[in-house]
């Protein structure tokens, strides 16, 4: 069984990953990380869900120890400091956290040198199938289809737009042979003028529990292409990082993707 710890096991989503490994086949729960402070240390990681783990959870990042591979859904400043602990211990680790600057994202490809590491902005299988289609949809329609991206989620997120809405704009732009860092427009305001027909624009909704929905909108001349994504439930997030987790059981050190553990088939450009 892989021993799997989770940080932020009192949150939204780690409650989602604590249900997922329960009963699970091949994993089971060895170790729930809080935050110094939260009212929730010292509790049964599953006291919310109605049930009992027998692992109760701690501050101490020193009880990585104890894991095969940690599942991280936190802020990238937690995330970056989680990492070093998994360094010293060699304990392998599956990446949800988004909002990372350029700096950080080196610190993550710093620790995958010597780390297997599986990141993604969206561990949905929907969503890394969305990705396949997405490339294909581009590379067929190319520029004569304005492209804009449209993402809600819950009132709680803090960054924006969310990483998985960039990483369907940089699918697109690769397709379509731009790069995303010189063609995204986030939000307009104003006098704006006519649209550039090379940029990909991004909306961002934020309100109530929206989990999380995703459209990829390709606008042509008397017709609209919407490739949409709704998460109803975080449990489709949660499983799919389990299932990351034990796909990384026996692999070498480096960065991977979902698409990696689903065994997609990615074009040179995606």
């Amino acid at each position: 069984m892989i021993r799997i710890a989770i940080a932020g096991a009192a949150g939204r989503m780690g409650r989602a990953l604590v249900e997922a490994l329960d009963g699970h086949p091949e994993a089971h729960l060895a170790v729930a990380l809080e935050m110094p402070g939260s009212p929730a240390v010292g509790q049964d990681a599953g006291l919310a869900l109605g049930r009992s783990t027998g692992v109760a959870i701690c501050t101490d990042l020193d009880a990585l120890a104890g894991a095969d591979v940690l599942i991280d859904f936190t802020r990238p400043e937690g995330t970056l400091a989680h990492l070093a602990v998994c360094r010293r211990f060699g304990v392998s680790a599956v990446i949800g956290t988004t909002g990372f600057d350029a700096a950080g994202r080196h610190a993550v490809e710093q620790s995958a040198s010597v780390l297997p590491l599986v990141m993604a902005p969206n561990f949905s299988v929907g969503i890394n199938l969305l990705l396949q289609l997405l490339d294909t949809a581009a590379r067929a329609l190319g520029d004569d289809y304005d492209v804009e991206v449209i993402e809600a989620h819950h009132r709680h997120k803090v960054d924006a737009p969310s990483g998985t809405a960039l990483r369907l704009g940089e699918v697109v732009a690769h397709a379509l042979g731009r790069d995303l860092s010189d063609c995204a427009v986030y939000g307009r305001e104003g006098i704006t003028g006519e649209r550039d027909a090379r940029t990909i624009g991004f909306a961002t909704v934020r309100g109530g529990d929206v989990v999380g929905d995703h459209t990829v909108l390709f606008a042509g001349t008397g017709e609209r292409i919407e490739l949409t994504h709704k998460a109803s439930s975080r449990a489709t997030f949660a499983e799919g990082a389990v299932r990351a987790a034990c796909w990384l059981a026996d692999r070498q050190p480096g960065l991977y993707d979902m698409r990696d553990v689903l065994g997609l088939v990615r074009s040179s450009h995606a």
